[in-house]
């Protein structure tokens, strides 16, 4: 049986599959090359004709894998958010409570203090015109869900306001380290104390008689 079917031909369906391949393998060397030029000449200064020329192509060329250069940003912020997620993930894992939001808290700043390009992208707004397409915020949007998950545990008066404070301590001490100190850890170095006073927030009195009441 097997020898018989290995020796017809290939279906029409072989030969899609095999392009199909061909062309998500070129995908990705385009979007490897288009962040490391990002990284080397800034996400803004990206451009299509240094793209084709990295991966070996004219400029036109890269119309058949990409629309437009806004379309290279997308799947960029796609792939930034989904290594974003599994890096939440991997903080989150085996631990619980507290624990898991601390934990899971230093990963994504180290994340994000460890590549600045990709943090501009990301959680930046500094691509004018620049949306990230509905595929490729939903990383994004389960990143948020789980980490308002960990919170909402804690049992907090106010989950909303509880986690638009913890967003900002992450996300202050992640920029003030980018913007002051890049490859350095001044601010990377304050991410417990400043986790332990948002704790402290939590188990005030005044948030207890807010849970009571």
């Amino acid at each position: 049986m097997l020898g018989d079917q290995a020796g017809k031909p290939a279906g029409p369906d072989a030969g899609k599959d095999r392009r199909a391949v061909r062309r998500a393998a070129t995908r990705d060397e385009i979007l490897r090359a288009a962040w490391s030029l990002a990284r080397a000449e800034g996400l803004a200064a990206l451009s299509m004709r240094d793209l084709a020329a990295a991966v070996g192509m004219r400029a036109p060329s890269l119309y058949q894998y990409f629309d437009s250069k806004l379309e290279i940003y997308d799947a960029m912020f796609g792939q930034g958010m989904v290594e974003a997620l599994a890096v939440v993930e991997g903080g989150i894992d085996g631990r619980h409570g507290r624990e898991a939001l601390r934990e899971s808290a230093r990963a994504l700043l180290l994340f994000t203090t460890n590549d600045p390009v990709r943090n501009q992208l990301l959680f930046q707004r500094t691509i004018p015109g620049f949306e990230p397409s509905p595929d490729s915020y939903a990383p994004a949007v389960a990143l948020s869900a789980r980490v308002a998950s960990l919170i909402a545990e804690l049992g907090t008066s106010d989950a909303a306001q509880a986690m638009d404070l913890w967003t900002a301590v992450i996300s202050g001490l992640s920029n003030q380290q980018l913007a002051n100190e890049p490859g350095g850890d001044r601010w990377i170095r304050l991410f417990d104390r400043a986790v332990d006073m948002y704790f402290a927030a939590l188990d005030s009195p005044m948030s207890k008689k807010k849970k009571g009441s």
